[in-house]
């Protein structure tokens, strides 16, 4: 490459802002060795990142984000109000949408009332404590679930579990330590239930056999036969639940 070729390149920044419709929005920059192309992509908890290929040119990188605004002003858009713990909010619980209703009354549990508009949870607590309350209640019931289909799985594996816990994790849906101890993410239980289920008998499989080979998937295999249809459900829309 020439002198005036390497002047002439931009140097690659590690974040830029563009202007979309709805206002600026900040674009995490990253050069990826194993990337072949540009990638625009957005994590989970909605932060957008944009993936040059080590051979990549941040003139080409800036007109690739140019043509791409409109889909990720989408899908930001998408992302922010797919879900919000508010009231006169929706959320979904185990798969089904509940409308949310914020009661005046400080003690009281959280209640799943069937409508005629559909289903609702009423939570205690007034506007201010509703989303602690909500999340509280949707703990509980994710640990009740995700006890009862791993003791399933467990069983069908041979294995025991060390212990259960949940976690406010970002970008993982569950692990498994080295000491058996399972990990989940309590959003789990707005997922359908068969999306909660694969995620309890991969982890519960790790048990076995603690990487991601072919022999890893045939023995989550053993445990839930048809766990590719909870797998695929979470790529296509984890990002949505993970962003609540």
């Amino acid at each position: 490459m020439g002198l005036s070729n390497l002047l002439s390149r931009k140097p690659i920044p590690a974040a830029t802002v563009i202007e979309t419709a709805s206002g600026p929005i900040t674009v995490a920059v990253r050069v990826n060795a194993r990337a072949r192309a540009y990638r625009l992509s957005v994590t989970p908890r909605g932060a957008p990142v944009l993936t040059l290929p080590k051979s990549g040119r941040w003139g080409d990188a800036e007109a690739f984000l140019l043509r791409n605004r409109g889909w990720l002003e989408g899908r930001l858009t998408r992302i922010a109000s797919d879900y919000a713990l508010v009231p006169g909010g929706s959320i979904p619980l185990r798969g089904v949408d509940h409308d949310l209703v914020a009661l005046d009354t400080i003690r009281g549990r959280v209640e799943r009332v069937s409508t005629v508009d559909g289903w609702v949870l009423r939570v205690p607590g007034g506007d201010d404590h509703m989303r602690r309350r909500l999340i509280d209640w949707l703990k509980s019931e994710a640990a009740r679930d995700l006890d009862s289909a791993c003791a399933r799985h467990a069983a069908t594996l041979g294995v025991s579990v060390a212990g259960i816990r949940l976690r406010d994790q970002s970008t993982r849906w569950g692990s498994c330590s080295s000491a058996r101890t399972l990990n989940f993410n309590w959003r789990l239980v707005l997922a359908p239930d068969f999306v909660l289920d694969y995620v309890a008998a991969h982890e519960v499989a790790h048990i076995v056999e603690m990487n991601h080979k072919p022999v890893f998937w045939r023995t989550v295999a053993r445990a839930l036969p048809d766990y590719e249809r909870g797998r695929a459900w979470l790529k296509a829309h984890g990002a949505s639940l993970m962003a609540l």
